[in-house]
């Protein structure tokens, strides 16, 4: 039986046909995956089938019955639940507030807490969910949240469930326990719409894999028949290039460009970075691998000025950049890829004209004294749209209207047009798709050869061993090792990220020599 049934749905917004004419049916017990590059079309048509964007045509039908869903409450009604990439969810109230807000058996009347949350446990330990429902959702880690957001579905009845991007922020042994709980799901007869990116992650999961480009299908195949180099076709219209460092001349004068001496910082009352010391080169990327919370966010932090240092020294170019302001920071030669895009790289409601000079809207061409120059400011952002390939409907849009990946470009585009001599990427193809990916790699890899030297943390074991020169591994603030990316497995690697030191450290370059 056909759980989902979507025929001919288009969705428009504005010119631009954000899906066209798409079809597709779900079966009961289903793990569908969808692939797609960013801004294919993969959110807009979940949202459409969830009633948050209703389509401009087509028919949605569930269970072998046409059904009209203009709001998230007919979705829901018809046992449909939705995890966004972005969780929503209400970050200072329970786990158990959570799932019964807005849930007309707990509405209007006294809650009675003690009865909700022995309700809510009860219901959890059918899934083997160990989180009381009385925590509070910020305490929790992100692998812990979504999961909340998974039963908060289950929890209002859901037989279909869409996940988007779901392995987006998770480790690699979360993504190991999501697949654990989309397979119990799939026994009980649930049907599951999987939107990813990751080729290796739909192989595993799902049965059936769709592929969307432009807004449409380019094709629906049977997993156990896919091939990844035939997907990524499908996906981005081409082959991928394969990634290729250029080999430095032996000769090649280098110079300190960051130089981190016995940094030592807090969170709070807790010391998560703990005296350490490195150097990054001019020509040079230098990895940083670890799992997440070992330090590497409070790192890039400090370096940026986003976060204050207890001890040490911080320079940048031989220029003392402890403790000053982010624009005294960025005046000496820093640009920062943040982690979280729409936190700290993007006001989602500003422009991407507004977006592109966030941080030299004070300098010239872009103003002089007080008064923008909104001509330097366009031909700026047109220039950025047109070298980095944003596909927008134009540089007045607002920057909550792109893709993921498109979003990630805009900032990508800022920092490197800023001429920095440090580049600090923080995790910068996070939740994108292959061909953003390698399109990053690619701009990463042209400012190494330019001469900047480039910080790159990354969860991404290989990306750190494909783009890195030298490999820094970090684990409970401590650097456990330096290494070559070809002189090191990544079952070494492993063991330096659960804390096994490195007594030898790789504190140079390879090629080139020091001046």
């Amino acid at each position: 039986m056909k759980a989902l049934e979507i025929k001919n749905l288009t969705k428009k917004f504005g010119k631009l046909v954000a899906n066209d004419d798409i079809s597709f049916t779900l079966d009961c017990g289903e793990v569908l995956a969808i692939l797609g590059e960013n801004g294919a079309g993969k959110t807009t048509l979940m949202r459409g089938i969830y009633g948050m964007d209703v389509p401009d045509n087509g028919q949605i039908w569930i269970r072998e019955k046409q059904e009209e869903i203009t709001c998230p409450k007919d979705a829901i009604s018809l046992g449909i639940g939705m995890v966004h990439q972005h969780f929503m969810l209400v970050n200072n109230f329970t786990v158990a507030e959570n799932l019964v807000l807005g849930m007309k058996e707990f509405t209007g009347q006294v809650l009675n807490r003690k009865e909700i949350y022995k309700k809510i446990n009860s219901f959890f330990q059918q899934y083997n969910f160990d989180v009381p429902a009385d925590a509070k959702v910020k305490d929790l880690p992100v692998g812990l949240q979504q999961r909340v957001e998974i039963m908060k579905a289950l929890f209002r009845g859901a037989q279909i469930l869409v996940l988007d991007e779901p392995t987006a922020v998770l480790t690699p042994q979360e993504t190991k326990e999501l697949f654990t709980i989309i397979r119990k799901l799939q026994k009980e007869g649930k049907s599951i719409i999987f939107i990813s990116h990751k080729l290796e992650e739909v192989k595993e999961i799902s049965q059936r894999i769709m592929v969307l480009r432009l807004g449409k299908v380019s094709g629906i195949v049977d997993t156990k028949d896919a091939d990844e180099a035939i997907m990524a076709r499908m996906m981005i219209g081409r082959d991928l290039v394969a990634m290729k460092k250029k080999e430095l001349d032996p000769d090649l004068k280098r110079e300190k460009v960051l130089e981190v001496k016995n940094l030592t910082v807090k969170d709070g009352k807790k010391t998560v970075v703990k005296g350490i010391d490195f150097t990054v080169y001019s020509n040079e990327i230098l990895g940083v691998a670890g799992v997440d919370g070992n330090g590497q966010l409070e790192l890039v932090e400090a370096i940026a000025g986003l976060r204050k240092s207890e001890d040490g020294r911080i320079l940048l170019k031989n220029r003392n950049i402890k403790g000053k302001s982010v624009k005294f920071i960025r005046k000496s030669g820093l640009a920062h890829i943040p982690e979280d895009r729409r936190v700290r790289g993007l006001i989602t409601g500003f422009s991407l004209v507004d977006n592109s000079i966030l941080t030299n809207h004070d300098n010239k061409p872009f103003s002089n004294g007080i008064i923008i120059n909104r001509k330097a400011t366009v031909e700026f952002t047109k220039n950025n749209i047109c070298k980095y390939n944003i596909k927008t409907e134009s540089e007045n849009a607002l920057a909550s209207s792109l893709s993921g990946g498109n979003q990630q470009k805009v900032i990508i585009a800022r920092e490197i047009s800023s001429k920095p001599e440090l580049l600090v990427a923080m995790k910068p193809t996070r939740g994108l798709d292959v061909g953003a990916v390698e399109y990053i790699h690619c701009c990463l890899l042209a400012e190494r050869d330019k001469g900047k030297g480039i910080l790159l943390l990354s969860s991404e074991l290989e990306e750190i061993m494909t783009l890195s020169d030298r490999i820094m591994v970090m684990h409970g603030g401590e650097i456990t090792g330096i290494v070559y990316p070809d002189e090191v497995t990544t079952e070494e690697i492993g063991l330096m990220m659960a804390g096994v030191k490195r007594e030898k450290m790789a504190k140079l370059p390879k090629e080139g020599v020091i001046v």
